[in-house]
């Protein structure tokens, strides 16, 4: 190391403070304007600074505060996710210093003037973003840079390092079945009613889900509504060794981590391309452990897919990856054109599952439907089961109750659920402006509104839905009911409904009616 390289170590230490701070996902440290250790002005040109302590390091972004009450002139406060990461009690001393820009950060540089990366090079921006020394903008950077282009070799290298970046799970069984929905339809909670099937059947089936990032809710966030989702690796083998699958959040078992960075700030910047939506669900898959894998992939004018060509490329990629990594993919396109179940939001949600598995007769018909269909697929993997004869297993199994007792035998295994499981008391019915036939749903107004309304953070906030494509309203029929805790955030959902209500009654101009299937 060159003399001018050297650490300057006669700067003092800080000492460690725990700041009420939540910053998400990135680490923020603030110091004060007066540190007794610290110029601040140094650390102009630098938007990262590095703690020490032994030979445990931590990147962090810096603040500086006037408030000596926040922080004093000989303290260093770290927000939560900097506390928890660092994992240095209250009181301990660190150093600080300007933290130089990852080198890996050169690739993407290279990738945003027309050059591929180097499998290499995404094994150092996968570690790096792992060991969270990218900035969000520095994560925006390099998303933007592949949304861009990416060849077949980066696409499977992108999986492949991201795959090997957290957990990997070993499942005795050569047999383990999964599936995944790429969403963006509301109320759409197929797993939950599958999963207990398959696993009644005998199939293993480890389901790890996601929490909602735009939508509200996620598998995850409506299964908490019933159970504890955030086991860790060896409680889930227990619960599937005892249940021969699980619903739990693949969060919490450090499943592909970078691709939760990397979701959290693609999210805002509305990219969502097929080979990054490929890579960030095959990553997992591949890390989970998963040998059969069922995508669904809804199609309608807002959802993800808008039509059959996009559905059909994004289905070559996963089989393409697929084969890649010696996982066998089968992918179906479903309808998308409106929303699944009766609820939107996870107790919403939660009730239409329980329904649907307690076969009550007032439960959603299309869910119920869909499971099943998506179910019979799963056990058609089964050499025992007999070509063609999925469906009717599928339906034996939960028309007979076994598929509500292996639900049961999850929920015991994983613990029972410290959520509130009310529906949110503040109600509001938007109703039909208009006599005729529902002709659209906009499933992507109605994320939003049942978001705003304060779902998933909110378990009882949502929307109520009453009416399909198909149905006939009278003005003034109620088309569906939002739910929230808060008023304030009702008036909002209320407020948005208005403007948009996110149904169509009759044909739009120039487009002819089209009723579900």
């Amino acid at each position: 190391m060159a003399p001018n390289d050297k650490r300057d170590d006669s700067r003092p230490p800080l000492r460690v403070r725990r700041v009420s701070l939540d910053t998400g996902r990135e680490n923020v440290v603030v110091i004060s304007r007066h540190s007794s250790a610290l110029r601040p002005e140094i650390f102009r040109g630098f938007s990262r600074v590095e703690l020490r302590r032994g030979s445990k390091v931590v990147l962090a972004t810096l603040l500086i505060t006037d408030d000596d009450g926040l922080v004093g002139s000989d303290e260093i406060g770290l927000s939560e996710p900097a506390f928890r990461r660092f994992a240095e009690p209250i009181g301990s001393l660190v150093t600080v210093s300007p933290a130089a820009a990852p080198e890996s950060l050169d690739a993407v540089r290279g990738k945003i003037q027309g050059r591929a990366f180097e499998p290499a090079e995404i094994d150092a921006i996968i570690r790096d973003l792992t060991h969270y020394r990218y900035s969000d903008m520095e994560v925006a950077a390099f998303l933007i840079s592949s949304a861009s282009f990416m060849t077949s070799r980066e696409l499977l290298a992108l999986v492949r390092a991201m795959s090997v970046a957290g957990t990997q799970l070993k499942w005795p069984s050569p047999l383990v079945v999964d599936k995944h929905c790429i969403g963006g339809i509301p109320g759409n909670r197929t797993s939950m009613i599958v999963v207990p099937i398959v696993a009644a059947h005998g199939l293993t089936i480890p389901k790890t889900s996601s929490r909602a990032i735009t939508s509200p809710a996620g598998t995850a966030d409506t299964m908490e509504v019933l159970a504890r989702v955030d086991v860790s690796v060896d409680e889930m083998k227990e619960v599937v060794a005892a249940c021969r699958g699980c619903l739990v959040w693949g969060g919490h078992v450090n499943l592909s981590p970078a691709d939760d960075i990397l979701i959290s700030v693609e999210r805002q910047l509305c990219i969502d391309t097929g080979e990054q939506m490929v890579a960030s669900i095959m990553s997992k898959k591949l890390a989970a452990g998963s040998t059969r894998l069922l995508i669904d992939l809804p199609v309608g004018p807002t959802a993800k897919l808008a039509n059959a060509t996009e559905a059909m490329r994004l289905r070559k990629l996963f089989e393409f990856v697929g084969d890649q990594f010696g996982i066998a993919v089968e992918v179906i396109t479903t309808d998308g054109r409106q929303p699944i179940g009766n609820g939107i939001g996870p107790v919403l949600e939660a009730a239409d599952v329980m329904a649907v598995l307690a076969n009550e007769t007032d439960a959603p018909a299309d869910l119920r439907e869909k499971s099943l269909r998506l179910a019979a697929h799963l056990l058609e993997y089964d050499p025992q089961l007999r070509g063609g004869a999925g469906y009717a297993r599928a339906r034996e199994l939960l028309d007979g109750g076994a598929a509500l007792k292996k639900m049961q035998e999850i929920i015991d295994a994983q613990g029972p659920s410290t959520c509130r499981n009310d529906v949110g008391r503040l109600s509001f019915d938007v109703q039909a402006a208009d006599d005729g036939a529902i002709s659209e749903i906009d499933c992507l107004q109605l994320n939003r509104l049942a978001r705003t309304a304060g779902a998933p953070i909110d378990k009882g906030a949502g929307i109520r839905l009453f009416r399909k494509i198909g149905d006939r309203v009278e003005k003034g029929q109620p088309l569906y009911r939002i739910h929230a805790y808060d008023q304030s955030e009702l008036d909002l959902a209320v407020a948005a409904a208005t403007r948009n209500s996110g149904y169509v009654v009759g044909a739009r101009q120039g487009l002819a009616v089209e009723t579900a299937p």
